[in-house]
């Protein structure tokens, strides 16, 4: 990087001995430097090379202190070693570029170079699809090896971690460089790119089913078996399933020959490439892998400890949730066992989202890092540090792992949503109709509820089994009928006939069991929805819409407590979910039952005041206000309603809800005093 203007530049104390050769810094593969064509002797010390690669790649000026930390455990003299260290990089590089600093911080100028790791970096950021071939092959040529391969720093834990992500990063850009020649190059061309994307991935199945494919159609066969027989062996000593490799080899062995057809290196077509020769989408769903998270407490490493019962928890809890495919612990566990990243993992179990993170305890507390990253894109999705005092640790561990579960969830289905409602609706496989019909019912207007429904309904044509598109089916029903859209009777019978029917794909889905509860409400089986309901949350601690119609039935008709102590949950479990004014709103029922009305307003205007909030819920905040006494607010909040719903009164709220006698008596008194009452 540049040093800024009125910055102190530290100087070479001797003469560039290449004169003004061109130098070249290679770090995909070993550390290496050219200055022209002939290589340059490296420092002896470690420490040199190491303070080198991370100044090249820094994207500010690095304080010394921080440098110190970096890379000295405790030494006698860490600033004077630091200079020693830059003196040594001033000679490597020479007039090619500088050292900068300005105050207590430094800076590498590479400017003058061409560095290779840099240059991978500038294509990722441009787009890899959008550049040319021979650029890339170009690239890909330099690859040799991953990032800094074969170099280490004893006793430099920092480093040492900055090195880990380092080699993560550009693995995964380099993957991505090979992959797409692979794709996109004729047959002949594409093999040595194949061989190098087996080389710095070698668990990667996919890889080697395409060198396997390859070899077979060139009727290489003894190749073929060496590299398979190879590869077998490879996987037995990492704990990996050969099979699904042995039965492509199989398959490619008994298809008759035929020449590759050949590609241009250059293509010059407005058609995306790949289009007209490859298959359509098959439906999927989304899947993911929780990787064994780190335990940076400084005790030693041990299978069964808090970090490992902590991912066993959260991917128990995921599956139990039933909308991802979740990777087994034993999978996921064996991979990291052999230092494989949790990027590459995700490529080699073929996932879309992987979890990772790292836990740390210190007296009385505990720190958990935790990420969900998109495997497609590279792209974090979600990152957090949750931080705990450790009172009970079984309890600690429950609430942390609780609160993961929801949120990845969560995430996960906000992404998709975003996601599908890009994609032309003809082009959406059963997983993205689903979430395309998300997108629109989370709009709580008619006619987004009637677009949910045809997504929901296409996700079942495609895919008839799947389970979470017919409880998402089923509310829209039930909204038609507690939103009074469309006659009752016949929605609440739809609600029920397609709740009926998931359960029958899927009987262990909470979101299943939820649809029924919600249906039976609408029928006024009382005792059968929260039977539906609780079996929902068993089936599913971590499932926030369980809880929260819970509170939503329980707020009503049932226990104001129990109402409060539910969606207090199902907001912690989901703080920023697209139902959270139905959880406010619903605690604000069950506080104006137990007459605590000043808490009543206060969540009621919260839940109206979000952006999807329909207008039963700003009833609930009108009626609130009116309990509390802040009569021109409730008012105000009621000509809001009329705005969009003339004639709105208390009629269509008591409809809508299944208060008893007495409690409509009270919120008949309310609605009095603010004019709500009309036509009662």
């Amino acid at each position: 990087m540049g040093g800024s203007v009125g910055s102190a530049v530290e100087t070479a104390d001797t003469a560039d001995p290449g004169g003004a050769a061109p130098v070249t810094v290679r770090m995909l593969g070993p550390l290496t430097i050219l200055r022209g064509d002939a290589s340059v002797a490296l420092p002896a010390s470690r420490k040199v090379r190491a303070l080198f690669a991370y100044l090249a790649l820094a994207p500010h000026a690095a304080t010394r202190s921080h440098l110190c930390e970096l890379l000295w455990d405790v030494p006698n003299d860490p600033r004077g070693e630091l200079r020693w260290c830059l003196s040594k990089i001033r000679r490597l590089i020479g007039e090619a570029s500088r050292i900068g600093t300005e105050g207590d911080t430094v800076s590498l100028d590479l400017q003058g170079c061409h560095v290779d790791a840099l240059q991978l970096d500038g294509l990722a950021r441009q787009g890899i699809a959008v550049q040319s071939l021979p650029a890339l092959c170009r690239m890909a040529d330099g690859f040799a090896g991953e990032f800094l391969d074969g170099f280490t720093l004893d006793r430099s834990p920092a480093f040492n971690a900055w090195l880990v992500a380092q080699r993560r990063h550009y693995r995964g850009l380099q993957t991505r460089v090979l992959e797409h020649l692979a794709d996109h190059l004729s047959e002949a061309e594409a093999g040595r790119y194949l061989e190098r994307w087996a080389a710095l991935c070698p668990l990667d199945d996919r890889v080697h089913a395409r060198l396997l494919r390859m070899l077979a159609r060139q009727q290489r066969v003894q190749e073929g078996r060496s590299h398979l027989d190879a590869v077998i062996r490879l996987f037995a000593q990492e704990g990996l399933s050969s099979a699904a490799l042995r039965e492509v080899w199989r398959e490619a062995i008994m298809q008759p020959p035929r020449p590759a057809p050949a590609r241009p290196i250059l293509v010059a077509d407005s058609t995306p490439p790949a289009a007209a020769d490859e298959a359509p989408a098959t439906p999927q769903h989304g899947s993911i892998a929780v990787m064994p998270f780190a335990d940076e407490s400084g005790a030693p490493r041990l299978r069964g400890g808090v970090a490992d019962a902590l991912v066993h928890d959260v991917i128990t809890r995921l599956a139990k949730l039933r909308s991802l495919f979740v990777i087994s612990q034993g999978s996921t566990f064996a991979l990291h066992d052999r230092n494989i990243a949790p990027d590459e993992a995700g490529r080699l179990l073929n996932v879309d989202y992987v979890v990772s993170g790292s836990i740390r305890r210190s007296p009385g507390r505990l720190a958990v890092q935790v990420e969900l990253a998109e495997v497609r894109t590279g792209r974090i999705v979600w990152a957090d540090i949750l931080s705990h005092s450790i009172d009970d640790a079984f309890l600690v561990l429950d609430e942390i792992g609780n609160r993961i579960v929801a949120t990845v969830a969560s995430e996960i289905e906000t992404v998709e949503r975003n996601r599908a409602i890009l994609k032309p609706p003809n082009s959406l496989d059963a997983w993205e109709a689903h979430h395309r019909g998300l997108w629109h019912m989370y709009r709580f207007n008619k006619q987004d509820n009637d677009a949910a429904q045809h997504f929901f309904a296409q996700a079942l044509s495609i895919d008839p089994t799947f389970a979470r598109a017919y409880a998402g089916l089923s509310f829209t029903h039930f909204q038609n009928a507690f939103q009074g859209w469309t006659e009752r009777r016949s929605e609440v019978d739809h609600a029920f006939r397609a709740a009926g029917q998931g359960l029958m794909i899927d009987d262990r889905d909470p979101a299943g069991h939820l649809a029924m509860g919600r249906a039976l409400w609408l029928r006024g089986s009382y005792d059968q929805t929260l039977r539906e309901l609780e079996t929902s949350v068993d089936l599913s601690p971590n499932f926030a819409m369980g809880h929260y119609t819970l509170g939503f039935v329980h707020s009503q008709a049932g226990d104001p407590d129990t109402a409060i102590a539910a969606t207090d949950q199902s907001r912690r479990l989901s703080p920023y979910d697209p139902l959270l004014f139905g959880m406010l709103g619903s605690r604000a029922m069950a506080l104006i039952r137990l007459g605590r009305f000043d808490e009543a307003a206060a969540a009621g205007v919260t839940a109206a005041s979000r952006p999807n909030a329909h207008a039963h819920i700003a009833a609930i905040a009108a009626l609130a206000l009116s309990f509390a006494g802040r009569l021109d607010e409730a008012r105000n909040m009621l000509a809001g309603i009329r705005t969009t719903l003339p004639g709105y009164g208390l009629r269509h709220f008591l409809s809508a809800m299944q208060l008893g006698p007495d409690d409509q008596a009270l919120f008949r008194e309310a609605a009095r005093r603010i004019g709500m009452d009309d036509g009662q």
